[in-house]
């Protein structure tokens, strides 16, 4: 159980609170490519309540910088984008999302005063459809060598979705693997031939059992927690029988990402970013270990429910996140339709904005929340102490493989190495996955 202090400090994300400058330590997604995709790719965008306006410049680089221009204070998300940059409509001032003025046109000729002026920016850099930005102090940490970055482009697909909460409520449901035995329960199996893109409705390994019965039949599952180079891996065991034991691997990315499996072929990274402190967008990719990923039909799934410009939800509290007690009677354990996003929402979203954690009880099965939770204290420590070196993945990022998340049922006395087994032979036959246990 937390204080009300301890809450506030792990959930607030301004420049100078602590989460903040953890979160800033990161590199962290500030928008899909496929949102600059038009003839003036220019957006407004609020990134861990700092606002800033990302653009793409002439030379196909991505440039985020301060939304308000540092003269008079009008929103440069109106500018007109040139081929040095982004121009002020007021007075004119040219700014080259570099932290750089080139032009002030109405002072006198010869003056220099525009090189003294410093406008907020970041580095960006584009990962497989996600655009992502570093806010801290410093150089930029090199990307880790992580399956989602290191896939061709062909191999995975990006989404995003906005929620109504803080980031540590929505990033929370994702390390607790409990949950999905109930929230996210289905009452019949449906058809596996019709599983792509959908979660939690492929067959558990090569079973011929669908995951959703494992799932709801097996809801009592021992969870271990371990701390690893990238955070923190989740192993969830349910014993099928004395023979055999389903193994779920989930990982916690830190400091705001997960990685779950989504079916025998595909893995998710999904960041939950904030945008303030009282919202935030998931960022998914979808990686394929198998075949290239179907993008048309994986956007349809989801273009509905989470439609661009803002990718605001389709469901909330306005229309009680569409639940049904017929449904809840028959075929879900929400009543809130088969689109598990839609549950996970509720679940992050119905508590308020900002959750009162000083109230929450948190049990065995809470164990990686509580793993998390630890971490992020120290890390918050180290980085109001200006440690960086005491920050999770501070040291050499490029090493970092993985992580694995997957479903495997294998011999109850060996479940420790036939999910490796199983991971390892799906990244063989990928043609591109490297081995996530080499040195």
């Amino acid at each position: 159980m937390l204080t009300p202090e301890e809450n506030i400090r792990l959930t607030e994300t301004g420049p100078e609170t602590a989460a903040g400058k953890v979160l800033r330590s990161y590199w962290q997604p500030v928008a899909l490519t496929e949102e600059l995709d038009s003839e003036r790719p220019v957006k407004a965008v609020t990134l861990m309540n700092e606002q800033l306006v990302l653009f793409k410049a002439a030379d196909g680089e991505y440039r985020l910088s301060g939304r308000f221009c540092p003269h008079r204070g009008v929103d440069l998300s109106y500018g007109r984008l040139e081929a040095d940059g982004l121009r002020c409509p007021f007075h004119g001032w040219l700014f080259d999302g570099k932290g750089h003025c080139l032009e002030q046109p109405a002072q006198p000729a010869g003056s220099n005063t525009h090189t003294l002026v410093k406008h907020p920016s970041y580095p960006c850099e584009e990962r497989n459809g996600v655009i992502f930005a570093y806010l801290g102090d410093g150089e930029p940490p090199a990307f880790p060598a992580l399956d989602c970055f290191t896939a061709p482009d062909s191999h995975v697909f990006a989404y995003k979705g906005l929620w109504y909460c803080n980031w540590l409520q929505a990033l929370e449901v994702g390390i607790d693997p409990v949950h999905a035995s109930f929230l996210h329960r289905f009452l019949a199996d449906d058809s596996l031939d019709e599983a792509y893109g959908r979660q939690f409705r492929d067959e558990a390994a090569d079973s011929s059992m669908p995951l959703t019965k494992v799932l709801r039949e097996f809801d009592c599952p021992e969870i271990r927690a371990e701390e690893t180079d990238f955070g923190i891996r989740l192993l969830t065991l349910r014993e099928i029988s004395e023979e055999s034991t389903h193994v779920r691997v989930t990982n916690l990315l830190f400091p705001n990402a997960i990685v779950i499996p989504m079916s025998n072929e595909m893995v998710i990274a999904q960041w939950h970013v904030p945008v303030d402190d009282e919202s935030c967008y998931w960022y998914s990719m979808f990686i394929s270990f198998g075949k290239p990923v179907n993008k048309e039909l994986m956007r349809a799934q989801r273009i509905d429910m989470n439609p661009p410009p803002d990718y605001k939800p389709k469901y909330g509290p306005q229309n009680q996140w569409g639940y049904n007690p017929d449904e809840q009677r028959d075929k879900t354990y929400t009543g809130m339709g088969d689109d598990i996003n839609v549950h996970d929402q509720w679940a992050v979203e119905s508590p308020g904005p900002i959750a009162d954690r000083s109230k929450h009880q948190l049990m065995r099965s809470d164990i990686g929340i509580m793993r998390y939770r630890r971490m992020l204290f120290k890390a918050m420590d180290a980085a109001e102490a200006d440690s960086q070196d005491a920050l999770p993945m501070s040291s050499d990022v490029t090493r970092i493989r993985g992580p694995v998340a997957i479903d495997e049922i294998g011999p109850a006395d060996d479940w420790q190495n036939c999910w490796k087994e199983r991971d390892l032979k799906r990244r063989q036959q990928s043609g591109w996955a490297d081995d996530p246990w080499q040195e």
